[in-house]
C-alpha cells in the first residue's frame, strides 16, 4: 500500500502575505515590519498587546519538512484568515501554545506514520497518538493540553482544502481519558498559613521598609551619575584622593568596599575622579583599610528608620546583586510586596494589575476631608471585544492605595520614565534588561519569579536572625505562589470567612458579596461569579453536612416540613450520596440541577419560595434567591430552624437579659425597646415549638 504524503509546496498565492494583517498593532510597528506567510519564523509580539506579554515567535523548524506548511495553514488561519462558523479569533497567546502542541503531535505522526497526509488519519492513528502521550507525559493536564490541539486539525479543517482531517478526535469515545476530572477551576489557592504570613510581609515591605529602600534608590541614582569636568589634572586627582584618605581617617569611617575588598569604582564617583585616578592609587587604599576597615553598606550609608520588633530591620543596603541585602534584590522585593497587597486586596486579574499606571489611584474624601474610600483605574481583557481592553474600575482599601503609591515613588526615584508601575525597576548593579522582549511591564512568569524569590527571601532573613514568622512549608516543600493565585483566594475568603481576619491585619467584616460588586468595576470581570461559586461550594458542603448526620430530620419552625422534604430530595438525588467535594465542577454541577434553595445562617435556615420570601417584598419572579442582608427571621414564613441556630437565639436572650439587668439603669426608652426584642424573640422560639 501506498501512503500519501503531506504536500510540502515551497511557495503559492500566500508566500507574501503579512500574516497578522488581521490583527491590531503594537504602537509604533508598521505592517510592513512583520513576518510573510513564506518566512521560516513568524515573530507574533507585534499583535500582543498587553503590555505585559513577552514578545513570542513561531519556529516552523520545530516541525518536520513534511508538515511546516501544514503548520502554516492553520497558524494563518487563526492569525487572520477566514475563521471557521462559531469560532472566536484566538488570542495571541492561544496561537502560540497550540502552535508549539500541534507540533507535538506532527513530529510523532511524522516517526511513527511516514508524513501521512491529514485526510488519511484514522481513529487507530489518533488512538496511537492517545496511547502515547500515556506513556510518554506523566501530567493529567498535558495530556488533555496535547490532545486538545490536535482537535484544532479537525476545527480549522476549512484551512487544509482537500488535504484536511476527515474525523473530529472529539468523537472517538477512547480519546478522552477516564478517570480524569477537570475541574472548573483547576487554580489553587493559597493556603491560610502560607498567605497570613505572606501577606503579613508584604506589608511590613510597604509600611516599614519601603522608605530605607527608596532612599537607597535616590543615593544611588545620585552616585552614579557624578558631573565630572571635561579635564582634570593628575595633580588635581592626588590631591582629592588624598583629601579623601584623610577625612576617612579623621572620622574613622571604613572605606567603600565589595565583597571585602576596597571598592574603587565607588570611590571614584564619590571623589568625582575617573577610575584609573583611584588604580593609581591602590596601595594607599590597601594600606589605609588595614586600619578603617571596608563596608559594604557604607556606599550608599543610609540611616536606617525601619524597625521589626523594635530592632532595624537591616544594618544596611549594598550593591553585590548576589547579597539579599543589595539594591537590586531589596527594589525587586519591595515590588512583589506591592504585587501581593495589590492583588489580595483588589481581586483584579494580573492582566489588569500590569496595566496600573501613575494617578491610577484616586482617594474619595468625606465632609471632613478625610479619606474613607479608595478607587483604581486600569484596563479589563478577559471577556472584552476590545483587544486593546477597556477601562475599568475597582474599589480598594487604604493598604493598597499604600502600595500603588510606593510603587510611584520607587519608579520616580529610579527615573525609569516609565508610567507604568509594574514596569522592571532597574536600580544598582545587576538588574539586567528587564522588559527586553518587547513587554513594558513583567511578564506573568517574571512576576511568578519574583513572588516565589520574596518567599525565599523572607525564609532565608528568618533563618538568619532566629526568627519563627517565617512563610511555612506545605507537605514539606515551600508553596509555589503564581498570579493567578491570588483572586481565587480572595474569593475563597469572602465566600467562606466573611467577619474574619487574616493574622490580625486585615478586617474582612465589610466584605461581602455586595459590596464587591465595585470589584467588578465598570468590566464584566467574573469576579462576582467566582465568589457566587466558591458561596454555592460552602452552602452545598455545609447540606451535605446536615443531611448525613439527619440534622434536618429535627428541623423547627414554620418551613421545617418543607425543608425536610427538599434536604430529603437532595439526599436521595445520584451523584450527591458520597460526592467528594473537592470536585469542583461537579459539585457546582449538582447544585445548580438540583438546588433546594436551602441557605443555612447563623440565626435561621432559610428555605426559599419567592412567594413568602419578606427579604423579596415587592421585587420580581427572577429573584431566585434570598436577600440576606434583609432577611426578617422573626415574621416569616421561609425561616426553618436547627439546633444551632436555636442557640444562636438563646445566646440573644442572655445577651438582652445581662443589657436589662445592667446598672446603672439603661434609659427607659432603650429598655422598652430591648424588652420588647426579648418578648419577640421568646414568642418566636415559642411558636417554633422550642422546649424553652
Amino acid at each position: 500500500m501506498t501512503v500519501q504524503l503531506a504536500r510540502t509546496p515551497t511557495s503559492g498565492p500566500l508566500a507574501d502575505v503579512y500574516v497578522l494583517h488581521g490583527r491590531p498593532l503594537r504602537p509604533g510597528v508598521e505592517l510592513t515590519q512583520t513576518a510573510r506567510f513564506g518566512d521560516d519564523e513568524w515573530p507574533i509580539g507585534p499583535a500582543a498587546l498587553q503590555t505585559q506579554q513577552r514578545s513570542l515567535t513561531l519556529r516552523f523548524d520545530t516541525a518536520t519538512k513534511q508538515y511546516r506548511h501544514v503548520l502554516k495553514q492553520f497558524t494563518y488561519a487563526a492569525l487572520s484568515g477566514p475563521l471557521p462558523p462559531n469560532e472566536a479569533r484566538l488570542t495571541i497567546s492561544s496561537v502560540y501554545s497550540v502552535f508549539y502542541n500541534l507540533a507535538v503531535f506532527l513530529r510523532w505522526l511524522d516517526v511513527n506514520h511516514g508524513g501521512r497526509a491529514l485526510s488519511l488519519i484514522t481513529a487507530d492513528t489518533l488512538l496511537g497518538y492517545h496511547h502515547h502521550l500515556a506513556v510518554t507525559y506523566r501530567s493529567a493536564t498535558r495530556r488533555h493540553t496535547l490532545r486538545a490541539a490536535v482537535a484544532f486539525l479537525w476545527r480549522y479543517r476549512h484551512a487544509f482544502g482537500h488535504d484536511a482531517l476527515r474525523l473530529d478526535p472529539r468523537t472517538i469515545p477512547e480519546w478522552r481519558e477516564r478517570n480524569t476530572s477537570r475541574t472548573e477551576n483547576t487554580t489553587a489557592r493559597i493556603p491560610e498559613e502560607v498567605h497570613s504570613r505572606l501577606l503579613v510581609w508584604a506589608m511590613r515591605f510597604v509600611n516599614d521598609f519601603a522608605e530605607d529602600i527608596l532612599t537607597a534608590v535616590v543615593k544611588w541614582e545620585k552616585l552614579r551619575r557624578p558631573r565630572l569636568p571635561q579635564r582634570r589634572t593628575r595633580e588635581f586627582n592626588d590631591a582629592s584622593v588624598s583629601q579623601y584618605l584623610a577625612e576617612a581617617r579623621a572620622a574613622g569611617h571604613p572605606l567603600p568596599g565589595f565583597n571585602g575588598q576596597v571598592n574603587h569604582a565607588a570611590i571614584a564617583r564619590t571623589i568625582g575622579c575617573n577610575r584609573r585616578a583611584v588604580d593609581d592609587h591602590a596601595d594607599d587604599f590597601a594600606e589605609a583599610a588595614k586600619t578603617l576597615g571596608v563596608s559594604d553598606f557604607i556606599y550608599l550609608d543610609i540611616d536606617v528608620t525601619g524597625h521589626i520588633d523594635g530592632d532595624s530591620w537591616i544594618e544596611g543596603v549594598t550593591l553585590d546583586p548576589a547579597r539579599d541585602d543589595s539594591l537590586a534584590v531589596l527594589t525587586q522585593m519591595l515590588q512583589a510586596a506591592c504585587y501581593i497587597i495589590i492583588a489580595f486586596l483588589s481581586g483584579m486579574r494580573d492582566s489588569e494589575v500590569k496595566h496600573l499606571r501613575r494617578g491610577c489611584s484616586t482617594a474619595h474624601l468625606d465632609g471632613n476631608g478625610q479619606p474613607y474610600r479608595w478607587t483604581v483605574s486600569s484596563l479589563a481583557f478577559k471577556g472584552e471585544d476590545d483587544p486593546t481592553g477597556v477601562p475599568a474600575t475597582w474599589v480598594i482599601g487604604a493598604p493598597a492605595a499604600r502600595a500603588i503609591a510606593v510603587l510611584e515613588q520607587a519608579q520616580d526615584r529610579a527615573h525609569n520614565r516609565t508610567d507604568w508601575l509594574f514596569a522592571p525597576i532597574k536600580t544598582g548593579p545587576g538588574t539586567g534588561s528587564a522588559g527586553r522582549l518587547g513587554n513594558k511591564t513583567m511578564t506573568n512568569a517574571g512576576s511568578n519569579r519574583q513572588l516565589n524569590r520574596f518567599v525565599t527571601w523572607v525564609n532565608d532573613y528568618c533563618c538568619t536572625r532566629g526568627r519563627n514568622d517565617g512563610i511555612p512549608d506545605v507537605d514539606g516543600r515551600p508553596w509555589r505562589i503564581s498570579t493567578s493565585q491570588f483572586r481565587r483566594t480572595l474569593a475563597w475568603y469572602i465566600a467562606r470567612r466573611p467577619g474574619g481576619s487574616i493574622a490580625g491585619a486585615i478586617a474582612y467584616r465589610h466584605h461581602s458579596i455586595q459590596m464587591f460588586e465595585g470589584y467588578a468595576g465598570t468590566s464584566d470581570s467574573g469576579f462576582r461569579a467566582e465568589v457566587e461559586a466558591e458561596q454555592a461550594l460552602t452552602r452545598g458542603e455545609d447540606l451535605l453536612a446536615v443531611i448525613d448526620q439527619h440534622d434536618h430530620t429535627r428541623l423547627a419552625g414554620p418551613a421545617s416540613d418543607e425543608a425536610r422534604r427538599r434536604l430529603d430530595l437532595m439526599g436521595q438525588t445520584p451523584g450527591f450520596a458520597g460526592t467528594v467535594t473537592t470536585d469542583r465542577r461537579r459539585f457546582l454541577r449538582l447544585i445548580s440541577a438540583h438546588d433546594p434553595a436551602v441557605y443555612p445562617g447563623r440565626y435561621v435556615t432559610c428555605v426559599y419560595s419567592h412567594d413568602k420570601a419578606l427579604c423579596r417584598a415587592g421585587s420580581s419572579e427572577s429573584d431566585s434567591s434570598p436577600d440576606q442582608s434583609n432577611c426578617k427571621p422573626l415574621t416569616c414564613r421561609n425561616v426553618a430552624l436547627t439546633e444551632d441556630n436555636i442557640q444562636s437565639w438563646r445566646e440573644e436572650l442572655n445577651g438582652l437579659d445581662a443589657q436589662l439587668a445592667s446598672r446603672p439603669s439603661l434609659p427607659p426608652a432603650l429598655e422598652t425597646r430591648i424588652r420588647e426584642r426579648r418578648d419577640q424573640i421568646t414568642q418566636f422560639l415559642m411558636k417554633s415549638q422550642d422546649p424553652r
